[in-house]
């Protein structure tokens, strides 16, 4: 009797051990990142293997970050790198960047969060910011760079948090394709859920921005179901609702691709499809693919609402995008508003005329959106 009571005790124990969480912690890891974004640096451009980034190794980065050469040798090598700081949102109010939110195959995915400048309410709504980019480049930075730095100092202002999520970029070797980044800024929603006590937020109040590859984040973010496009584990049980998004720029749909051609001609490439794809995916699953990553197939009557504003004379994501979701809207009434702004390209750049609205007017729209929607 003593024996099994003596082997029973041990396992007991364990079972009312309660489940350490896996999540990370609410922490700035900026000291880290910049180490690692500094590595990174030099191990794609440090062509002669010396240590340091030359001016013909590097002539674009070289051009913006030549004044941090301090010791004057020609060259900008880890230490000097590591000192580089990204911008940030113009905010008074608190913030915790670089926060790592979850840990993958190809390392940290971090987010930057700002609280607002009077920081009175423990149930505040926040705005995500996804970066444009092509789902290859670009930076969580960016969201305190001109006109969305705008956008989000006025946001800020009015007590919503702003975050900025560093999604995985999609390489040319294809181990991560656009799915990875929809998930990643799903999992920083579901992290900031988990935190919710902690920054004080209600995440049934998220609205989502973004420009170019950013704007159809956010369109993704927005349409699609919180539960659909699952990434950590430890997160996956977290929930948030949005509320209201703005795509500025943004495709809404990868099915027809024809859609990317901005003019008539007939032949055209397919140019976004291997991002999409990836390296492991079939022939066969292309078609679920391309309409797992366009945020028109998720349009429903009950969607939340939307603000789409494309250009007419934009050559990388033509305005046909934007003609996709008039055309949607005849037999789904969604409440989406499509905004086609004229003689603008990417990015708000004139062509051979003033955009019309402004740039300052199209600013002052995204901003009242959200107002009216929170």
């Amino acid at each position: 009797m003593t024996r099994p009571q003596v082997l029973l005790l041990p396992l007991v124990a364990f079972l009312i051990i309660p489940k350490v969480s896996g999540l990370e912690p609410l922490k700035d890891s900026t000291e880290f990142a910049m180490a690692q974004k500094a590595r990174n640096a030099i191990k794609r451009s440090d062509k002669n293997k010396d240590g340091k980034i030359q001016k013909e190794e590097d002539e674009r980065l070289w051009k913006r970050k030549a004044r941090h050469d301090k010791n004057r040798d020609g060259g900008l090598d880890l230490e000097e790198l590591k000192q580089i700081s990204d911008p940030q949102v113009d905010s008074p109010g608190k913030k915790l960047l670089n926060v790592i939110f979850k840990k993958t195959p190809q390392g940290p995915v971090y987010l930057d969060f700002f609280f607002p400048d009077q920081d009175t309410s423990t149930d505040k709504p926040v705005i995500i910011f996804t970066h444009g980019g092509g789902w290859a480049a670009g930076d969580k930075s960016k969201a305190g760079s001109g006109s969305f730095n705008e956008v989000h100092r006025a946001l800020l202002k009015k007590e919503f948090c702003v975050l900025s999520v560093g999604y995985r970029k999609v390489p040319k070797s294809g181990e991560t394709a656009m799915r990875e980044c929809v998930i990643d800024s799903k999992d920083a929603l579901r992290f900031i859920s988990a935190h919710r006590k902690e920054l004080g937020i209600d995440p049934n109040k998220i609205h989502t921005f973004g420009d170019s590859a950013g704007g159809h984040l956010a369109q993704m973010l927005l349409l699609s179901p919180p539960e659909s496009l699952k990434g950590d584990p430890e997160l996956a049980e977290f929930d948030y609702k949005t509320v209201s998004g703005v795509s500025w720029y943004g495709p809404c749909d990868f099915q027809n691709e024809q859609l990317f051609n901005h003019d008539d001609r007939e032949n055209f490439k397919d140019r976004f499809g291997g991002r999409i794809m990836g390296r492991n995916m079939k022939p066969e699953e292309k078609a679920g693919r391309y309409r797992e990553m366009s945020p028109v197939t998720y349009l429903t009557k009950e969607s939340p609402p939307l603000l789409m504003l494309q250009g007419d004379k934009d050559t990388t994501i033509p305005v046909k995008q934007a003609y996709r979701m008039q055309e949607a809207l005849k037999t789904i009434p969604a409440p989406v508003e499509v905004v086609i702004v004229k003689n603008s390209g990417h990015n708000w750049r004139s062509v051979e005329a003033p955009i019309e609205p402004t740039r300052e007017e199209i600013i002052k729209q995204t901003i009242q959106f959200f107002l009216d929607h929170q």
